[in-house]
């Protein structure tokens, strides 16, 4: 925090008081998670914290709500440092009579969705229908095993531009519901939502930032979590019922087939839960880690340098390099150990995967669509060599930008973070 922005917060004294924001909050285990919504800023208080944020929000100053902790618990706390604190998540609206600057909240994604438009999407009967609709799905594949296709179903078309278009935008139209079934559970539970770009190691997708559902039930938590594979699941199902009822040989019957492969293949990569799935958040949740993925990372950093420092005899250990997950509660700790080896193992498989097929796939197929611009090529040679060039080197390009602005991001996050910046 710079000079100026410490003497522009107003001082905090005994007599002061504070105006909160609109904030949320929810009981988990031993902490309450207390947030404010339209920031999606969010903290886990102990009990003491969530009494001291109640007391300041009811108008109490910050004596008094000392005075009160202290015959509550036994214990003395220093309100003035939690008010700062608060005000520097952005939890305080006002000290005193002196309003404090607010940061402007990041847009949410369809803005005009409201609650009462998708509260449906939360009922129960939802997980139920789609739960009948995959088993009357699966009954049928067990007595037709024939109608489910392999890969050469994706080559509906002997025209390869054709093929490639038109499963690029299949697929990027799947993504975008299996985006916007997240979206419209986590709106239906009053959670804003945004959707962007992302990446993930190698991969391209698409995310929705839903971080306020953790105010939400567990129940609606789950549900926002696995709605995007439900929905995947969903449309695959109604595609088996498709490829029941139409002749093999028809158009109809090829593209459900093809429709059917593109709904299925995403759910494999859920499963990597080392990139941060809907699985992860799933896995995240049950186990009740706050940052499985930042403690997981954390302890294998830690066990790095401690292998490093075995290699190295003698070699002296830095301040601040203990067990970072010394101060978890024992059940974060345990399942942040187990998880650190399979964001290890599954990592170095993604990229050594990455490095020996992929790059050297992507670099050749590139290549052979720049020779095929080359003069003395036919028509349908050129639209498949264009094609190649626009929807894989598109890919391409769209992950080099979209990861340099995350590079970006984060930079500008470390340098407000940084004290004396």
């Amino acid at each position: 925090m710079t000079d100026t922005a410490a003497e522009a917060q107003p001082r905090v004294g005994p007599a002061s008081r504070v105006a909160l924001h609109e904030l949320s909050m929810r009981r988990d285990r031993d902490e309450w998670i207390v947030g404010r919504m339209a920031t999606r800023t969010f903290v886990a208080l102990p009990s003491a914290g969530a009494r001291a944020v109640r007391l300041l929000g009811e108008g109490l100053s910050v004596a008094r709500t000392q005075e009160r902790l202290r015959a509550d618990t036994g214990e003395e706390f220093d309100i003035a440092d939690f008010v700062a604190d608060l005000a520097a998540l952005g939890f305080v609206a006002r000290i005193d009579d002196r309003p404090l600057p607010d940061p402007t909240p990041p847009r949410a994604s369809l803005p005009w969705l409201r609650p009462r438009h998708v509260r449906f999407t939360l009922h129960p009967v939802f997980p139920v229908a789609v739960a009948v609709l995959l088993a009357v799905a699966v009954v049928i594949l067990l007595l037709r095993p024939g109608l489910l296709p392999g890969y050469r179903a994706l080559l509906w078309s002997p025209h390869g531009s054709v093929v490639l278009l038109s499963g690029a935008a299949a697929g990027w139209t799947l993504l975008l519901a299996h985006e916007l079934a997240h979206l419209v559970t986590a709106r239906a539970a009053g959670v804003p939502g945004r959707m962007r770009l992302g990446t993930r190691l190698q991969f391209l997708v698409m995310q929705t930032d839903i971080s306020g559902i953790e105010l939400a039930p567990r129940r609606h938590r789950l549900t926002a979590y696995l709605s995007g594979i439900a929905l995947n699941l969903s449309v695959a199902s109604a595609l088996v019922l498709v490829l029941a009822v139409t002749d093999p040989a028809s158009t109809v019957h090829r593209l459900s087939a093809a429709a059917l492969l593109l709904a299925l293949m995403p759910l494999p990569f859920q499963l990597m839960v080392f990139t941060r799935t809907d699985v992860y958040f799933v896995l995240q949740d049950l186990t009740g880690c706050r940052d499985l993925y930042g403690d997981g990372l954390a302890y294998a950093r830690y066990r790095y340098r401690r292998a490093l420092r075995a290699l190295r005899p003698g070699a002296r250990t830095a301040a601040g390099e203990g067990d970072p997950g010394a101060r978890l509660p024992r059940h974060e700790r345990r399942a942040v150990r187990v998880y650190s080896v399979v964001l290890v193992v599954g990592t170095a498989a993604c990229l050594a995967f990455m490095a020996a097929v992929t790059l050297p796939l992507d670099i050749a197929l590139l290549a052979r669509a720049v020779r095929g611009l080359a003069p003395g090529n036919t028509p349908a040679g050129y639209a498949d060599s264009a094609a190649v060039l626009v929807t894989l080197g598109g890919v391409n390009v769209l992950w080099l930008v979209t990861k340099w602005r995350e590079h970006r991001s984060r930079r500008r996050a470390e340098e407000v973070a940084r004290p004396g910046t």
